[in-house]
């Protein structure tokens, strides 16, 4: 076969570019919902409200990559900074088959929304490939890696935009992209991006950031509920590096029984407990918590309706929905995805008396020790582990009681409670900036 029929072949990728997310949830949609609903509540001025209901910038990308066969492949791929009035975008970088502009811009919405509520001084950005990396070899995620960095590059900047990873990317990734930017500026600038390799700049507690802030938001709802954690139930949908912690965490911190897991394959369920070590081995050597010997099949969807004390739903947007909220039995909901209930869920859960922890404080401890990072990186002095701990859930206390004031406040649902106090933080930078 020559080599101008062997491309021809080859180009185009296995997936069309997706320009929107499915209209059912479109995950856009939902944030300029929840953007509008709180808008409204506190009365806000009608051109900060537009400007926030539109990214300031986006980028989309045509990265041809090289693949081990010899043959070029076409990858699509974005950057969306959403809003910077209170500093840097900060946002991960995602490799999903299913990625799409709509997505991306929803994630970069609720980034910019996030560290305000933690009050970082960051603004939202995300990134995000259509790639499917469980069918790419090493070689050819570093060739992408670089390639996607090469594009978005002019983006990118300690004072401008700061990369992390997110779902399937990795710290490996992270330390390919920090040196090919490296080598586009002539000088080592690794921190240009955050959850790097410890080696190379990486801050010390950013592997279960995410997991460890969530589990320091429910031990603190859990109070306020008055709830004794111990021996009591929970389910984790999800299984990858959030998930996973989220089990080893809840064991050790809260001294909790994690009944069920679930991956992109099915789930898990064993009513005396899963062992976390245990299950890590099995999964690592089988792809999948499926199969683990003592616990009976379940499926996702069976997952989140369980009667367990704590939901964590730790996957994809928009599994809790107007068609299964209604038979959530949890008391409590750790939403550490991103987006993982629609506005419809939220009201419904709401009237069950249902505690969410939002996903715009539940996961933010991740984008908090990515902060830690970028701190780090600027003056070159490196925190012990327990020192990040320690200043994460510091953090984590503050935002929670926060936004439990400000729901209270204004007599809302937690979600909107959160909406309410970044929304407010961020229009009020713009103020100050004279943008409205």
């Amino acid at each position: 076969m020559s080599e101008k029929n062997q491309l021809s072949q080859c180009t185009p990728s296995e997936k069309i570019i997706q320009t929107e997310a499915a209209p059912d949830h479109n995950p856009f949609r939902i944030a300029r919902k929840q953007l509008d609903e709180a808008a409204d509540i506190i009365q806000l001025d009608p051109a900060a409200h537009e400007i926030l209901r539109w990214p300031l910038r986006e980028l989309h990308v045509t990265i041809p990559v090289k693949m081990d066969s010899g043959c070029i492949k076409i990858f699509h791929g974005f950057r969306v900074q959403y809003n910077d009035a209170r500093g840097p975008n900060k946002g991960g970088v995602r490799f999903h088959p299913d990625e799409s502009i709509d997505t991306v811009r929803a994630l970069a919405a609720w980034m910019t929304w996030k560290t305000a509520v933690m009050d970082l001084p960051l603004g939202g950005g995300k990134g995000g490939v259509i790639c499917d990396t469980k069918s790419m070899s090493n070689d050819e995620l570093e060739r992408l890696s670089r390639a996607y960095i090469r594009q978005v590059g002019r983006m990118l900047g300690l004072e401008k935009d700061v990369p992390a990873p997110d779902m399937y990317t990795t710290p490996q990734i992270m330390a390919w992209m920090a040196d090919e930017y490296s080598f586009m500026q002539g000088n080592n600038e690794f921190g240009v991006v955050t959850g790097k390799p410890l080696e190379l700049g990486g801050s010390a507690g950013r592997g279960d950031a995410t997991a460890r802030g969530g589990i320091y938001c429910v031990r603190e709802a859990a109070e306020l509920l008055g709830m004794n954690l111990s021996g009591m139930k929970a389910a984790i949908q999800g299984y990858g590096n959030v998930g996973s912690n989220t089990h080893k965490l809840a064991v050790e911190l809260l001294g909790m029984r994690v009944v069920c897991v679930s991956d992109s394959q099915g789930g898990i369920y064993n009513p005396e407990g899963l062992d976390h070590a245990e299950l890590m081995t099995h999964k690592q050597a089988t792809g999948s918590v499926t199969g683990f010997p003592g616990a009976l099949p379940v499926a996702n969807e069976e997952l989140l309706e369980l009667d367990v004390a704590v939901l964590f739903p730790a996957a994809l947007e928009s599994v809790i929905n107007g068609s299964n909220a209604g038979n959530i039995k949890a008391i409590l909901i750790a939403e550490l995805a991103n987006g993982p209930a629609t506005p419809e869920a939220d009201k419904i859960l709401y009237s069950k008396g249902i505690h969410v922890i939002p996903d715009l404080l539940c996961n933010a401890g991740g984008v908090t020790v990515s902060y830690f990072e970028m701190v780090q990186n600027s003056y070159g002095y490196y925190w012990e582990e327990e020192d990040v701990h320690r200043r994460l859930e510091k953090k984590m206390k503050t935002a929670f009681r926060k936004v439990n004031e400000t729901a209270r406040k204004y007599n809302v649902h937690n979600r909107l409670g959160a909406y309410i106090l970044a929304v407010e933080r961020v229009a009020d930078a713009m103020k100050l900036r004279g943008w409205v």
